[in-house]
């Protein structure tokens, strides 16, 4: 498996998929191709679909900022590796296209390249383990937990810890900025911000309500300034960048946890996005949302319990639950936007992790249905759901809203 840095990518909304990994792919041939000044580009099936609702043209266009660019959509057309796909090519004065390279957006901001492959570093092994019962052998004969493992297969990446750090600052000043801003979202839905009202009347309730309330406030903060193509960080991706910093804040502001056990507990979240990204997908157009959301839940809920003390069975059975509760979610956004159902599934999905860390606790972590074999099912779960309900904006709310 890959670094858990790149689980983690601090990058601008609204979509990892669709935004980020577009400007990455234009960026990477213009590398190779600096002479150029024309481009054409093709979008295939889920990028074509909802790309200019996902901002794709925009971003495409953001990485070229030296001469013209065309782009041909083809929404029904789906390419072989994953529906995710796009073609690039040089234009000349003839108009004749040369050099053409295809890429595909495979989920979480990652890209590949099928005719000139990225650099070694980023697809490196770090991890010789990829199943969540690997990890578990290895932490109950070690007498430690889920960072620890991290800490120890990471120590020779340059630079991990001082990214979680800055991942952590990066979450906590869009919490910051999502409460305190107000108005509307980009686009013809017409939804206004939530964050703040949420914020303020959390104040009104009990103990427990209040709870509820702040963390709605924080992911909902979050999902409002990835919409809105604020600097957020995927978790494991942009449309579900909310629940991990929405429940980590909390857990913040609550228990007044230092920013080093937070830190550790993004580490923990992120080799278990790390084990779904191997063995299955987080990528909504490939899985549906429970690659995206449910993989979020799962991180989340897996992070919390570490930070209450939870044993290492303990969280696995967190992050079992967070995932298994949302096999078979639809990936269909109205009007092709990262806003309905995305935003509020986040707020959602942040509670859902704490009472997923809570139930958990109550156990000694023995349980019958293990990480692993849900993240088998997801996997198939999402081979067999119909495109349409694949990040299509063909199916589901999409089609009836």
């Amino acid at each position: 498996m890959k670094s858990v840095k790149s689980i983690f990518k601090i990058g601008k909304g609204p979509s990892s998929s669709h935004t980020m990994g577009p400007f990455k792919a234009i960026r990477h041939y213009m590398e190779h191709h600096p002479e150029t000044d024309k481009l054409h580009v093709t979008l295939y099936g889920s990028l074509a679909a909802t790309g200019k609702g996902h901002l794709t043209d925009t971003a495409i266009l953001e990485a070229f900022d030296r001469g013209e660019v065309k782009i041909e959509w083809e929404p029904q057309t789906f390419l072989q590796v994953h529906p995710n796909g796009m073609k690039v090519a040089s234009v000349n004065f003839d108009g004749d296209h040369y050099d053409k390279w295809t890429y595909y957006s495979v989920g979480g901001g990652d890209i590949i390249c099928m005719e000139c492959p990225l650099n070694a570093g980023d697809d490196a092994d770090v991890y010789h383990m990829s199943t969540m019962q690997e990890v578990l052998d290895w932490c109950n004969s070690n007498g430690k937990t889920f960072w620890e493992f991290v800490a120890e297969n990471e120590k020779d990446t340059e630079g991990f810890w001082e990214h979680l750090e800055n991942v952590w600052k990066v979450m906590q000043k869009a919490v910051e900025r999502g409460i305190d801003e107000e108005g509307s979202l980009p686009g013809p839905l017409g939804l206004r911000r939530k964050a703040g009202s949420y914020y303020i009347k959390a104040d009104g309730y009990g103990d427990i309500q209040r709870a509820r309330g702040l963390i709605f406030a924080y992911a909902l903060a979050v999902s409002e300034e990835n919409a809105c193509g604020g600097t957020i960080v995927t978790g494991p991706t942009c449309g579900s960048c909310g629940v991990l910093p929405g429940a980590l804040y909390h857990m913040k502001k609550v228990y007044g946890f230092s920013d080093q056990r937070i830190i550790r507990a993004l580490a923990t979240a992120g080799i278990i996005g790390n084990i779904v990204r191997h063995n299955a997908s987080i990528s909504g157009a490939e899985v549906g949302c429970q690659g995206e959301v449910g993989v979020a839940c799962a991180m989340a809920a897996g992070a919390i319990t570490q930070l209450m003390g939870g044993s290492p069975s303990q969280i696995e059975y967190a992050a079992e639950m967070g995932l298994e509760h949302h096999l078979g979610l639809t990936c269909d956004p109205v009007a092709g936007m990262v806003q309905i159902p995305c935003i509020e599934r986040n707020a959602y999905a942040a509670a859902r992790a704490m009472d997923a860390s809570i139930y958990s606790l109550y156990t000694d972590g023995r349980h019958r249905v293990s990480f692993d074999q849900v993240v088998k099912v997801m996997k198939e779960t999402g081979t067999d759901l119909p495109s349409v309900y694949k990040e299509t904006s063909e199916g589901g709310l999409a089609k009836h809203l």
